[in-house]
């Protein structure tokens, strides 16, 4: 039986991490998948051409 106790935690372990893995991939996407998809475009796009992101004020701040 003690082999029952050693494999017993890196079975639960396996088990929980591949619910993880599944609800991770699962999850991907959704409403706003297009939004950051062209947010990560414009990114890549501007350091391409090598610019800096955009200036966003500090709240408090006016420009």
């Amino acid at each position: 039986m003690d082999y029952v106790s050693a494999l017993l935690p890196p079975v639960v372990m396996a088990v929980f991490f591949a619910g993880l893995v599944r609800v991770i991939v699962k999850t991907q996407g959704g409403a706003a998948k297009a939004k950051e998809d062209a947010a990560v475009d414009a990114a890549l796009a501007r350091a391409a051409r090598g610019e800096s992101a955009p200036a966003v004020p500090a709240p408090g701040r006016e420009v």
